[in-house]
């Protein structure tokens, strides 16, 4: 869970000064050594361990001793970071209820021009290898801490819905920090979550976004049921963290997984006998 609102909002100046050179130095060390701080910082020696103190009571930050002492960011901290700059930027001006869990997400209200959505991606320590090796934006070595590569997932994903805004039906991305977007409120309900009066009807519209989609040399890579969004007139293509150009190697196995996936929940669910390839043909024809 991201920090409260409170803590965000009433966290001193000397505290954001000293989770911003944190957040810097991890790029150069797993753990932030005490002299580092206090040089980048200019915070004297009594003033940096209160306000680390501090810190660590507020699960911001976290102290190890071994092999050296030193700090580094919790996820909390991240989360402050990312909202007091959406924040300052007027993007957000409150958080709302958590609204979904995923893998490697959270997802919550949050008031902007109207209700929004905050999408923290939270790149996990169990799935962080697969994620190193499966998704090409990621570094292939080298220091890459969880928030980090938390960061690139973010960014990936707002890349997509930038290039799909207005094009396909997708959320509106409204901003970014670090590993949080901004991003319009979408109406519906989780197609995996609910039964259809015309399931025909939204597999069409479904194969007619992915038709889109893939014209415009995008491959989501993680399409399922459980990344559509639906109301009573339309659906949603959401999350799209692993999505591939059609120029990838794997280009064509991975977007044969992405339209199995989707016919075969319709076909489970539904009764529907639609072929794979002609789904397939559909997309790409």
């Amino acid at each position: 869970m991201p920090p409260s609102a409170d803590t965000v909002r009433d966290l001193h100046k000397f505290e954001y000064t000293i989770l911003f050179a944190i957040e810097r130095l991890m790029k150069r060390y797993a753990w932030v050594p005490f002299d580092d701080l206090k040089r980048v910082t200019r915070l004297s020696k009594n003033e940096l361990e209160y306000r680390l103190g501090d810190l660590l009571h507020k699960d911001l930050v976290r102290y190890e001793g071994a092999p050296y002492p030193g700090y580094s960011l919790l996820f909390n901290g991240y989360d402050a970071l990312a909202l007091h700059t959406l924040t300052k930027r007027g993007s957000i001006s409150a958080l709302g209820s958590l609204i979904g869990v995923g893998k490697e997400s959270e997802v919550f209200e949050a008031l902007g021009l109207g209700v929004i959505v905050l999408k923290f991606h939270r790149v996990g320590q169990q799935s962080f290898q697969s994620v190193r090796l499966n998704r090409e934006y990621m570094s292939k070595d080298g220091h890459c801490p969880w928030i980090f590569a938390s960061a690139s997932s973010a960014e990936q994903e707002y890349e997509a819905l930038l290039r799909l805004n207005g094009k396909v039906r997708v959320p509106v991305p409204i901003d970014r920090s670090r590993h949080t977007i901004a991003m319009s409120y979408v109406p519906g309900v989780n197609l995996n979550q609910c039964t259809l009066e015309d399931p025909q009807y939204i597999l069409d519209e479904l194969m007619e976004e992915m038709k889109k989609i893939y014209a415009l040399g995008i491959i989501h890579a993680d399409f399922s049921e459980y990344n559509v969004m639906v109301n009573e007139d339309h659906c949603w293509i959401i999350d799209w963290p692993q999505w591939v150009s059609v120029t990838h190697p794997n280009a064509d196995e991975i977007l044969l997984h992405d339209v199995t996936t989707i016919v075969d929940f319709f076909n489970r669910k539904y009764r529907m006998s639609l072929q794979v390839s002609d789904a397939l043909d559909q997309v790409t024809g």
